[in-house]
């Protein structure tokens, strides 16, 4: 299957392109090589490669930046996801969209499934969430995947939390958002088995479970045995210009309903990923 990723250089783009390198015809790529906001170029370049499915992986995703550069969120985050939708349903092809907790305001403690109605705080949420509707508004052959708390290869909470810890003994994480940590591997298991299928519409996509910033930091130190003093803060000591969902843990019904949710717990993902990062360390020693 020939597949083209776009934000091939992102962390789920980076983990698509280890898993689906050998079984998959790959054309991988990102700025500057493709602008997706800039909708002659999208099509040039898909016209050119005639992939069988396009998977954004490309997004706007600074969420306190976004507040100030609310145009360049909404170009990349919706009218980006737009242009791909209309080039890949005039020359049908599979499209996966990625998209995120934040869609949701997170004032309940109930986990949100495909049904409830989404209500961003932020513009970042918003962004991607007029990217959600304009997708569904082209139609044709797409998926979209609400994903959480994502890490893989590259910059993320988890390395930022085993970086601090060389030179602290000390922390406070925040303690008052829930959500659930979900690890790029199984992200892609996902992904890879519904671009195979017609099961076209929204899912969400994340580990099983839910915790806080302060649990998964927690567990993180717990499971590479450092000792580190980890304190519950709350989100109003640490004011920013965004607003967080305080619960936007997510329930995977849809993937469930279609019999194709292989995500594990986020302990476990969790676990699987800093044994991996450490076969890598001791590999580049």
């Amino acid at each position: 299957m020939k597949i083209l990723v776009v934000g091939s250089n992102g962390q789920l783009g980076k983990e698509i392109t280890r898993q689906f390198e050998g079984k998959h015809e790959l054309i991988l790529k990102d700025i500057p090589a493709i602008d997706i906001t800039d909708y002659a170029s999208v099509e040039a370049l898909i016209s050119a490669t005639k992939p069988a499915v396009v998977i954004n992986a490309a997004a706007y995703t600074n969420v306190e930046k976004a507040e100030e550069d609310e145009a360049t969120a909404y170009r990349v985050n919706a009218l980006g996801a737009q242009n791909l939708a209309l080039v890949c349903r005039k020359f049908d092809t599979k499209f996966v969209h990625i998209s995120t907790d934040y869609v949701f305001d997170g004032a309940t403690d109930v986990a949100y499934d495909e049904f409830d109605a989404p209500n961003p705080l932020c513009v970042y949420g918003k962004s991607k969430l007029w990217g959600e509707k304009l997708v569904e508004q082209v139609g044709g052959a797409y998926y979209i995947l609400r994903t959480a708390w994502l890490y893989g290869e590259g910059p993320n909470f988890v390395r930022t939390m085993l970086k601090l810890s060389e030179t602290r003994d000390q922390l406070k994480v925040v303690a008052d958002q829930y959500g659930t940590p979900t690890y790029t591997k199984d992200l892609v298991w996902v992904l890879e088995q519904l671009i195979q299928t017609e099961f076209y519409g929204l899912y969400h996509a994340s580990n099983q479970g839910s915790c806080t910033w302060c649990d998964f930091a927690q567990k993180i130190f717990e499971l590479t045995g450092k000792a580190m003093k980890v304190e519950p803060v709350t989100t109003a000591e640490y004011p920013q210009k965004a607003k967080r969902p305080h619960h936007a843990v997510m329930d995977n019904k849809m993937l469930k309903l279609r019999g194709l949710d292989v995500m594990r717990t986020w302990e476990a993902a969790l676990q699987d990923y800093l044994e991996t990062e450490s076969k890598q360390l001791k590999t580049k020693d």
